[in-house]
């Protein structure tokens, strides 16, 4: 998995090459890991994967959790069969994918957010988790148009509960309409295993419920 051939030194601080073809990017503080199985993938790309990095992962930090890793791995592997996954600190990239949509470099910043959000075994569910990486890919994204992505219209079948981008939308509408730093409120009690669902109506004055009855009626972020 860590078979790269070596191409031209990349102008980036702090690179350096192992033995086994990995890059090693140092730079604000944060260490990046970079390697690859795919002898073809887009150089292009892999620079586009690392700066992302570096321009996000800090803000991300910053904004949710000073505490994150310093240290993450990205993986391009020609066995993964998805978009991206997050695990440990490693982030997995399917070069597939990234050959085929190769503007979706902001999956960066989805999939970083899940190494800052660090909820081990979270007791929030499963559609906030995801909903914050979207909301996040959103607010801080570096070229989300380059994708065509960007949060959906509220149709009649969306709920709070759909998950990535129906419920960053949402979580955008409670930012802008009900009360700023909701999602940091939110991101913290997840991380600190203190959410429950009491805590919607403790930020907003609302149960969650109640909110997305007021965002369907006015939905306009």
């Amino acid at each position: 998995m860590n078979k790269l051939i070596a191409g031209a030194c990349i102008a980036l601080a702090g690179l350096s090459l192992t033995a086994h073809g990995q890059e090693v990017i140092s730079k604000k503080g944060y260490t990046l890991t970079y390697s690859s199985n795919d002898a073809a993938f887009s150089p292009e790309t892999k620079e586009k994967l690392i700066s992302t990095f570096f321009k996000v992962y800090p803000k991300l930090a910053k904004e949710y959790n000073p505490k994150t890793l310093r240290k993450v791995e990205f993986i391009v592997d020609t066995a993964y069969k998805g978009v991206a996954a997050t695990h440990n600190g490693k982030v997995v990239y399917s070069p597939v994918w990234l050959k085929q949509h190769p503007g979706d470099i902001d999956v960066v910043t989805h999939e970083v957010m899940h190494i800052v959000q660090d909820y081990g075994r979270s007791v929030g569910p499963g559609w906030l988790t995801e909903g914050i990486a979207d909301y996040v890919r959103w607010k801080f994204g570096v070229d989300n148009a380059a994708a065509n992505w960007k949060l959906p219209e509220l149709k009649p079948e969306h709920s709070y509960k759909n998950s990535y981008r129906i419920t960053a939308r949402f979580l955008a509408w409670i930012e802008s309409k009900v009360k700023k730093g909701t999602v940091q409120r939110l991101d913290a009690a997840l991380r600190d295993h203190s959410y429950t669902a009491a805590l919607w109506k403790e930020q907003t004055g609302s149960h969650l419920d109640e909110l997305w009855t007021n965002y369907v009626k006015n939905p306009q972020i």
